[in-house]
Order: C-alpha cells, then structure tokens, then sequence
C-alpha cells in the first residue's frame, strides 16, 4: 500500500467514532476543576491510530491536550492499564526523558464511562513507514539513531530510583509474558494456527538466561515516537500500556522485528525487510545493535533467535487479542479487523526463528 495512503489512514485525527462518545460538557467540567489553565469551551477529536486504548484530542481555546481511555464493553483481565501508563509517564516525565506531561488521572467510570487520563499534545511528526519517504538519507539515518539513544537510555534509566519499584516483577519476565500472550492469545483465538500451538510449549521450556532487568517500553516503534518538527529528535514516546520491569534485551529485539518484518498491510509502522537501506540511509540491522551495545555497554546480543521467535509470538498474540475485540465489539482502531490476515504469517515466521534456535517439528 502507498505510503500516503498508510499515512493518512493512521494519522491525524477524526470525528469521535459513535461507540466511543461521552458526555463532552461533563469532561469539560471535570478538567476544568482539576487542570491549571484549563480553559472552556471543549472541543474533542479522536486520534485515527490507537489499536488498544482509546485516544482523544482534547482543544480548548489555549492549549490542545490529550485523554486516554479504557474502551467501553467487555476487556481482557489486566488489559488497557491506563492507570499504569499514567504512573510511568508520571515517573519519567520528571527525568527529562521523552514522554508528555501528565496532567490527571481520572479512576471515576462516571465521567466518561471508563477510567482515563489526561496528558500535554506534543506538537511534532509521527511517521507510519518505516522507510520514511520524503527525507533525505542523512536525516532517515539520524532518526534512527535517535530511537536507538532513546530506548538505550530509558533501559539506563535506574527504575527504583523513580518510584518503579513495584511496577513489575525484576526476573522469569519472558516466562510471565508467553503465560500472559499464550492466555490471551487462546482467550481472543478465532482459527487454529499449529504454529502458534508448538510456541506455547517450546518457547517456555527454552527461555535463556535472564540478564539485568530495566524499564521495558513493550512496544518502542517508529510510530509510538513523537518526533521533532524540523529535528531529528525524540520528543515524546507514547503508548505505555505494555511497560513494566523486564529484559532490556526483549525489549530492544522486539524493536528489532522492524528489518526482520514481513511486509503486512496491518502492521502499520511497515518493514524494512527487503529495502536497500544503504541507498535510504537507514542503518542496518548490524549496525543499528553495535550501536545499542555501545549505548549499553554490552559486547553482543545472545540468543537472537529465541527473542526473534519470542517476539514474533507476542506479537501475534498482541494482534488476535485486537482481533478478538473487533469480534467482542470493543477494538478502538477502524483498521483493526485486518490484523486477523497477519496473525498466521506472523506464528509461521514465530516458528521458523524457533526452529533455527533448536525447536523441531
């Protein structure tokens, strides 16, 4: 698909969809007495993109902010913690490191229905493709660069030291998270896909050592960044739904996925499998990992094919789960349908990782 047409699908904002409306004047009033300089009257968009949580514009005459939600209807247990997005934000907005300032975080479902939070717009691009049509190498490299310096130092970041403590379990996170996918995954499923059935019993008998744990954003894209308008810099990081205390090295091979991805309409970030990325400017895949291991200070990653089919699983757990919802009636994102045609593609390539690092039919 054109990248213009990825771009205007996912970006901007939209009239707010009929099933995720609330009573506008009740939330102006709400803000009004909670958020300094807030201003009336209210004026509310919904972001085109958000697979997960519901995500609004919120302008007003002076400012423009931003509400995140719990979608309405039926939800997966431990599903759209906006409450635990709001604390990250909350805890890393002091440091300095790239996220929006949070305003409030609201836990009253009287207000719009479910619980949400409120938090600064950041004014600057987000870019749906991962090619990034339009710049000039020089700038296409920089960019990325600019992701790697950031997820780098967030996994620097010292969590006890900002109140993180209690975020997550420090240890055994891959073998909590393939619990957690494989359970959604079986909670959402609409087909049987075998590859995904031999990744629930193999990746968890075979989970490598665990390193140090770290701050994990969970799902650190192209397009979860905000970046400046004319810069090649990070402004904020969005979507912290998936953040807790894990493997830094999870992390950043989930990251990784975008030049091993294969070219699926529904991940919207879209590949770089494929590219001549020489001619684009954007780092391979070799040397965008020396620079994390730099950035880090680690000699090599281990076990890149165990986190590439740990990844892949996750991912393709993450997206039947969206399936699921789109047959429960609670997906958030007009496109999200089209995520069930990536579900199977995504397990195959889950498997064929698995098998280089040691799985057997």
């Amino acid at each position: 698909m054109p990248e213009a047409t990825r771009q205007d699908r996912y970006s901007g904002t939209k009239t707010v969809a009929d099933t995720l409306t609330f009573d506008v004047a009740r939330l102006e009033a709400y803000l009004a007495e909670r958020v300094d300089g807030f201003m009336k009257p209210l004026d509310v968009r919904q972001f085109k993109g958000g697979q997960s949580n519901p995500t609004y514009q919120l302008i007003t005459p002076n400012r423009k902010y931003v509400l995140r939600r719990k979608p309405p209807g039926k939800l997966l247990p431990s599903a759209h913690a906006v409450d635990r997005e709001f604390r990250i934000i909350s805890a890393l907005y002091p440091t300095g490191f790239p996220v929006a300032r949070p305003h409030l975080l609201c836990e009253d479902d009287g207000v719009i229905g479910t619980m949400f939070y409120a938090m600064d717009c950041v004014e600057g691009r987000i870019f749906w493709d991962g090619t990034l049509p339009g710049l000039e190498p020089k700038e296409r490299h920089a960019i990325y660069d600019a992701m790697n310096e950031t997820l780098s130092r967030l996994h620097g970041i010292d969590y006890l030291k900002v109140g993180l403590g209690d975020y997550g379990k420090p240890g055994n996170y891959i073998a909590r998270q393939l619990a957690r996918w494989s359970k959604q995954y079986q909670a959402s499923e609409t087909e049987t896909i075998a590859e995904m059935d031999k990744l629930i019993v193999w990746l968890p008998a075979h989970v490598p050592p665990g390193g140090r744990s770290s701050i994990v954003h969970g799902d650190f894209r192209l397009d979860n960044v905000i970046l400046h308008p004319t810069e090649p810099r990070v402004l904020a990081v969005l979507d912290w739904e998936l953040s807790t205390i894990g493997d830094p090295l999870a992390d950043f091979t989930y990251h990784l996925m975008q030049w091993q991805m294969p070219a699926l309409d529904a991940l919207s970030a879209g590949s770089l499998l494929g590219r001549d990325l020489a001619a684009l400017g954007i780092p391979g895949a070799e040397e965008y990992v020396a620079a994390y291991c730099r950035r880090t200070g680690r000699s090599d990653l281990p076990d890149m094919d165990y986190y590439a089919a740990y990844n892949f699983f996750r991912l393709a757990g993450i997206l039947q789960g969206i399936v699921g919802r789109v047959r429960d009636g609670t997906a958030a994102n007009a496109n999200a349908a089209q995520n069930a045609s990536a579900v199977r593609p995504l397990a195959e390539l889950a498997w064929r990782f698995a098998r280089r690092a040691g799985a057997e039919c």
